[in-house]
This record gives structure tokens, C-alpha cells and sequence, in this order.
């Protein structure tokens, strides 16, 4: 098997705290409203694997504060500065922190890929995610949006699945995201599969009701049973919807397709009363339209975006554990999310990334991971509070 995520790991926290990250020295984690590329720290010794004492440097006198970069919020620091290689591998390089407390957004990992049907993988999405994430910069260069003048965001570390127990490991993830949405935080998930989605949006909705949902993938994901189990990465929205999570009239399932074992694959979803949108109807096409649409479907209640990397064609996401044909384009992908700006999101994610199958990969690059950093940041572009310049 191909060398995988030749850049460092993602920060875990303790168990306890639902959360996990590998423990880091005091100078290195940072604290709410700091970043970690505070003077001080430039001059200490990094726990990042391969930086060491004495490599990182101060950005050249005359370029003003490098913490903060001119803002009072976290800002990813500027590869004119910092060497994009430096440094602890966090998402976009933001400050690590223990918890969501004082932050607007907080980008969460959940490495759990136990219940894929197909190609397992997407454990080791988080940290590849976060790797290719140092070519994200700061603004928004298309749309405007300046979410690092608008919110404050940090990376709080992983969940701390059990891998060996997919229940058990719902109930850590549903418990680490009660804490993160009773702190007032919108939660951008790494995925991880499918499956976690489900657990999510237990929490979220016990804070907000039941939520609408703007789901961008290959397959509903709404199958009742596998191999006898109700648990797994093609049940999670049935589950939702049995357990009154979703408003099933503010539900649009985006880019379907594929072969299937039934004659009408789209009827339990058609009955909830989700708009389903094939594939085939993206053909060709901007959905820009499409999304306007959406837009008065879900109003102004709270909105939930969960976007699995299969719904892109293989050809631009490789590295996925059930690829489909004939799927949407990253352009496509672009128009759908910057299309849910001005709706009242209360959380994203984007799952299935499993690197080792992209073609691309090799120890320097994965490009469906670094497609899903970049559809990461338009998530958090697309924010309640985010202001344009």
C-alpha cells in the first residue's frame, strides 16, 4: 500500500473531555482569541515532527503583529511569513484548542470508517484533510467572504471514536457535539464516513428541533438494514427520520445516482417528502438556478449541510470508499454551497475521504483531500455572520 499522510497528525484531546488531540506544551496549544504563531512560539521548541528549535522564524521586522495578522480573530497565517511546512498540522494551521468555548466555528475531526460498506479508509480523512488544508489562505478571492474577520475559529482536535464499537462510538460523537453546540459553536466536521452524521445531528437537533438538511451525495443514505445491522454509513438519514431529527419538508438530496437493488430507489425519501435531484438532472449545467430554489425551500430555520465527497465524479474525487459515475463537477460543488449563503446553518460536514484511493496520492499531494479543505472553507465562508469585504 502507498505511503500515506506524510504530514503530521491530527491534535487529540482526552477521552474525558470527548474530545482527543495529542497533548501538546503549554506555549503550543492555543488559548481562545491567540494564535499559534505568536512570537513567542515562533521561538520555542515545536512538537510538530519535523520542526524543531531554532527552524521557525519571526516574519521580518516591519510587517506588523504576526498573531494576529491585523485582526482580532484567529487568522491562518500567511505563507509569505510562515512556511507552509511549519508548524503543527491543524485545519488551515488555525490555533489548536481543547474545546469549542469562545469560538464562533470550530473545525471538528471525526476519524471513524467502520461502518463503510465498500473501501474502508476514511479514518485517515481528518488528517489528510487538514494537511492539504495549508493551501487555503484567507479570504475568499470569488465570493468576498472574510470569515476570518467575521468569526472566531480554531481547530479543536478529533473525537475519539471507538473503532472497535460503532454504537459506543456514536455515543462519544453525539456527546462531544452537545457540549460543542451548547457552547453556541457551529461544528465544521472532517469526516470520517457517512455513518457520523447521524449521532451530529442527535445533538444538533436536540438544540435547534428538528433541522433542514441540504444533503450533496451519490446515494440517499436512507437504506433500513445491512448484514442485520441498522447502523452504518447507508442508514443514517432513516435513522434521522425516524427519530424526528429532520424536517423532512426542508430536505433536498443533491447529485444521486447509481445503480441500486430496488426498481425505485428514491421512494422512501419521495415519501418523507425530501426533493431528490439525480445526477442527471446536474448534467450540463449550473445549479444556481436549482439552489434558489432550495434557498426558499429551507427559509430561514436552521439548516444543516452534509456533504459527502462521492457526490463529485471520480474523476475529480478518487479517493472515496463508494465512487459512482457520471457525478457532479467541483464548480457544481462550488454553486451549492455558495448558494446556501443567507440561510441560518448550525452545522456542516464533509465526509468519506479516504486517501489511499486517489490516484493522486503519494506522500505530497491527495487532491480529493485537498478538494474537501477547499469545500470546507466555502462552508465556513457561507456562515450566519460572515462578512464580505
Amino acid at each position: 500500500m502507498r505511503r500515506l499522510l506524510g504530514a503530521g497528525c491530527s491534535q487529540l484531546l482526552p477521552r474525558e473531555a470527548g474530545l482527543c488531540a495529542r497533548k501538546l506544551s503549554a506555549a503550543a496549544v492555543a488559548t481562545p482569541r491567540r494564535s499559534p504563531w505568536s512570537p513567542a512560539l515562533l521561538d520555542a521548541p515545536s512538537s510538530s515532527p519535523g520542526a524543531s528549535a531554532g527552524l521557525a522564524r519571526r516574519p521580518a521586522p516591519g510587517y506588523g503583529a504576526p498573531c494576529r495578522w491585523g485582526s482580532q480573530f484567529n487568522v491562518p497565517p500567511s505563507a509569505q511569513f510562515v512556511a507552509r511546512p511549519v508548524g503543527i498540522c491543524s485545519m488551515m494551521k488555525l490555533p489548536v484548542q481543547a474545546s469549542a468555548e469562545g469560538l464562533d466555528a470550530a473545525f471538528v475531526g471525526v476519524p471513524l470508517d467502520t461502518g463503510t460498506s465498500n473501501r474502508p479508509g476514511a479514518r485517515f480523512g481528518p488528517r489528510q484533510i487538514r494537511a492539504e488544508s495549508a493551501m487555503v489562505r484567507r479570504y475568499n478571492g470569488s465570493t468576498g467572504a472574510a470569515p476570518f474577520d467575521s468569526l472566531q475559529v480554531a481547530d479543536i482536535g478529533d473525537v475519539n471514536v471507538n473503532l472497535y464499537n460503532l454504537p459506543d462510538s456514536c455515543r462519544l460523537i453525539r456527546e462531544s457535539y452537545q457540549k460543542i453546540v451548547a457552547s453556541g459553536c457551529v461544528p465544521l466536521t472532517l469526516g470520517g464516513d457517512h455513518t457520523i452524521t447521524y449521532p451530529i445531528l442527535q445533538a444538533v437537533a436536540e438544540k435547534h428541533g428538528p433541522v433542514g438538511l441540504v444533503h450533496v451525495d451519490a446515494h440517499t443514505d436512507t437504506g433500513d438494514r445491512a448484514l442485520g445491522e441498522k447502523i452504518y454509513h447507508g442508514t443514517p438519514f432513516r435513522r434521522c427520520v425516524e427519530e424526528g431529527l429532520l424536517d423532512c419538508s426542508r430536505v433536498v438530496q443533491i447529485g444521486i445516482r447509481g445503480s441500486s437493488y430496488d426498481p425505485d430507489p428514491y421512494k422512501y425519501c419521495r415519501d418523507q417528502g425530501f426533493r431528490v435531484v439525480p445526477a442527471e438532472e446536474c448534467w450540463r449545467k449550473s445549479l444556481v438556478p436549482l439552489m434558489g430554489e432550495v434557498r426558499k425551500q429551507m427559509g430561514d430555520k436552521p439548516v444543516y449541510i452534509s456533504f459527502d465527497i462521492d457526490g463529485l465524479d471520480p474523476a475529480y474525487a478518487p479517493g472515496t470508499g463508494t465512487p459512482e459515475i457520471a457525478g457532479l463537477t467541483p464548480a457544481q460543488a462550488l454553486e451549492i454551497i455558495r448558494g446556501c449563503k443567507g440561510l441560518n446553518i448550525v452545522g456542516c460536514d464533509l465526509v468519506e475521504v479516504a486517501p489511499m484511493y486517489d490516484v493522486s496520492g503519494d506522500v505530497f499531494s491527495h487532491n480529493t483531500a485537498l478538494l474537501g479543505a477547499n469545500l470546507l472553507f466555502e462552508m465556513l465562508c457561507v456562515l450566519p455572520g460572515v462578512k464580505t469585504m
